[in-house]
């Protein structure tokens, strides 16, 4: 009898976002188009391999967050929000606003394209090279992996598909490690391992251990716990009336197995592989509480927790804006000597990529300056 063939589950969608408004902000006193757009945007950009859906956008806006709310597709095919190496990327500028679509069948070209377009402070004529199309409903066949990601995937993955934040109330209740076969000091792939507190076993758990606290700067309450992934752990025999220990075999580890590791389920977070940038639909406001790696300044593409989560309104995708307090200086005149704050400044970019019920991990995607634990963040 042959074997039945192994059926890929469909990926999962990205879940549809609000649009950013993009007309609020151009009527905004003192905010001209080219203060949205880049003065030296692309006439056609084709994407390469590699590209990021953020650096597209630094190619066309000063904001790349603005995306969603300039980028026009046709709804008709599948997948309509991702982009693939190979597409061509063109700008139309529409009533003072920027129009970004593909060239193509996928794009939706204006259907009244000015005889003018701006570009920086200047008018010029439509780029010749720009195609009007007339648009039906058609199907793309390619698969989501090959289309091109929000940020650097390789930056975020590890923490997309395993446990990062615990709670004291999850670490109380989890079961514990008390020893392996023959008694082993360390644990590792194929060893089995016996662990006490297992009240409603599972199939299969990750293998955790604490570490850090995540500490409020702002109240002092503690957030949560960092939860250290050590490896994969499949059941082989449940507790019982006559046996108070579960005995399991390591899957998959990734470092030591130690007496006293906590077993947790695995993440019921949705894994997300696509970001849509954009701004909070709320105001946001809190502060860096930890950086990956414990190092003391934080530069591009670092990974930084923070102190506000989905109880305040953030979400995958979300961008902020971290800044820094300005230093209070001394003003000395002839007569008289005060001291006065310089405004505070921006330092750099974040896009949030997991949220927990408090607690946020965020990507570094800009620094204009070097970031530290305890700056602030707020909508950008």
């Amino acid at each position: 009898m042959k074997p039945a063939p192994i059926v890929k589950p469909e990926p999962m969608e990205p879940e549809p976002v609000e649009e950013a408004d993009l007309a609020s902000i151009e009527n905004q006193p003192g905010t001209e188009l080219s203060s949205v757009i880049t003065p030296d945007y692309p006439e056609r950009y084709v994407v390469v391999k590699g590209d990021t859906l953020w650096d597209i956008s630094k190619k066309f806006l000063n904001d790349p967050w603005l995306w969603p709310s300039v980028w026009h597709i046709n709804p008709g095919i599948r997948n309509p929000h991702l982009i693939y190496p190979g597409d061509v990327i063109v700008m139309y500028i529409v009533d003072g606003k920027p129009y970004i679509t593909l060239d193509g069948q996928a794009g939706v070209v204006p259907v009244d394209v000015p005889k003018s377009t701006a570009k920086g402070t200047r008018l010029e004529p439509v780029k010749p090279g720009l195609k009007v199309v007339k648009l039906s409903p058609s199907s793309r066949v390619s698969g989501i992996h090959k289309a091109i990601s929000t940020i650097p995937m390789s930056a975020i993955r590890p923490f997309l598909d395993r446990p990062r934040v615990v709670t004291e109330e999850q670490l109380e209740d989890a079961p514990y490690i008390v020893s392996s076969y023959e008694e082993h000091l360390i644990s590792g792939t194929g060893n089995r391992i016996y662990a006490r507190n297992m009240d409603k076993p599972l199939t299969g758990y990750n293998i955790v251990r604490p570490g850090q606290e995540y500490v409020d700067p702002e109240s002092g309450d503690v957030l949560g716990y960092e939860a250290i992934y050590t490896a994969d752990a499949r059941l082989i025999k449940a507790p019982s009336e006559d046996e108070e220990l579960a005995t399991l075999v390591v899957t998959k580890a990734l470092r030591e197995v130690l007496n006293n590791d906590v077993l947790i389920p695995h993440e019921e977070h949705q894994q997300m592989f696509q970001f849509t940038p954009r701004s909070p639909e709320q105001d946001v406001k809190g502060q860096i509480v930890s950086v990956y790696n414990g190092v003391s300044q934080i530069g591009q593409y670092m990974i930084v927790v923070l102190n506000r989560g989905e109880e305040d309104g953030l979400a995958p995708g979300h961008v902020l804006a971290v800044m820094q307090k300005g230093a209070e200086v001394t003003d000395s005149t002839r007569f008289l000597f005060s001291s006065v704050e310089l405004p505070d400044e921006r330092a750099g970019i974040l896009m949030v990529f997991k949220t927990y019920k408090d607690i946020s991990y965020a990507l570094v995607m800009e620094g204009d300056r070097a970031i530290h634990i305890e700056d602030y963040f707020e909508n950008p």
